[in-house]
């Protein structure tokens, strides 16, 4: 993982404190907030938030009731979590970002954009779960429980303190919440540029075909690319390709392998919309 010397920062978020990491200051970009999945914190998204460090500011907050950011029980609503998400911008001063969330993440920076689009420049939804392909709950247990065996198992010394600290019945609870937001549905619906990045061994997304699909349904400023070999949380596991497929989208140009990086991993563009670089407007 790249060295990044983070900071840590407590704001005031509707009367909790929350807490943000923030990375060394790149004057002159827009900010890259990052955005963790359900019951966790945001320690696991620390490979790829680095990795983009240099590229503008990081910031990686825990939001309401995660890791280090007390908060209600039972586990807040995805629009909740867009509230707070937004909050924490205001509280850090950020009047304008782009979004990269992962798993639930995806889905609160996706309705943070449909609830205050000019305050979003773009978003980045790393396996963006949620909607039909996760349902009925004990569909999405039996992926939850597949992908499990298929992340770097590194991640644990991360994610099991996470849940225990969040509480089994809480991290039911917040699962839930996430299988049960239309995530794909709403991708479609994005008021703001959008890169979606799927790993062609995540259970919990949709196959080749539907993906295909996806990329014909979406709006022109979608853009979707397949990092072959990645499960779920690519952005601990993937860093290398995520952050490459960031930096193309944000810079407009196509996404393609790194043949610098010697990643593990192919990164396949599906269809090809308008970055940050070239923002749109809302739809009426």
């Amino acid at each position: 993982m790249t060295a990044v010397d983070w900071a840590v920062r407590t704001v005031d978020v509707g009367g909790s404190p929350v807490t943000v990491r923030v990375g060394p200051s790149v004057p002159g970009s827009t900010p890259l907030v990052h955005v963790h999945g359900f019951a966790v914190s945001g320690r696991y998204l620390l490979p790829t938030a680095a990795a983009l460090a240099d590229r503008a500011t990081a910031y990686v907050p825990d939001l309401p009731g995660h890791g280090a950011s007390p908060g209600p029980r039972p586990p807040l609503s995805v629009p909740h979590l867009a509230e707070a998400l937004l909050g924490t911008l205001d509280a850090l001063g950020l009047h304008r970002a782009v979004l990269v969330g992962n798993s639930l993440g995806g889905s609160v920076c996706l309705e943070a954009a449909h609830q205050a689009p000019e305050r979003v420049a773009g978003v980045v939804l790393a396996s963006p779960a949620g909607g039909a392909h996760n349902q009925p709950l004990a569909r999405a247990l039996v992926q939850l429980a597949r992908d499990a065996a298929r992340e770097d198992p590194r991640i644990a010394r991360y994610q099991v303190p996470d849940y225990l600290h969040y509480g089994p019945a809480a991290t039911l609870a917040a699962f839930r919440q996430m299988v049960r937001f239309p995530s794909l549905e709403r991708l479609l619906r994005s008021p703001v540029p959008t890169l979606g990045v799927i790993g062609s061994r995540d259970p919990l997304m949709p196959p080749p075909y539907r993906v295909r699909e996806l990329a014909s349904l979406g709006p022109g400023h979608m853009t979707l690319v397949v990092v072959l070999g990645a499960a779920h949380a690519m952005n601990f596991s993937h860093p290398v390709e995520l952050s490459h497929a960031v930096r193309c989208w944000l810079d407009g140009v196509v996404i393609t392998d790194d043949p610098a990086a010697h990643a593990r991993t192919r990164v396949l563009q599906v269809a090809r919309g308008a970055s940050p670089a070239a923002p749109v407007a809302p739809p009426a």
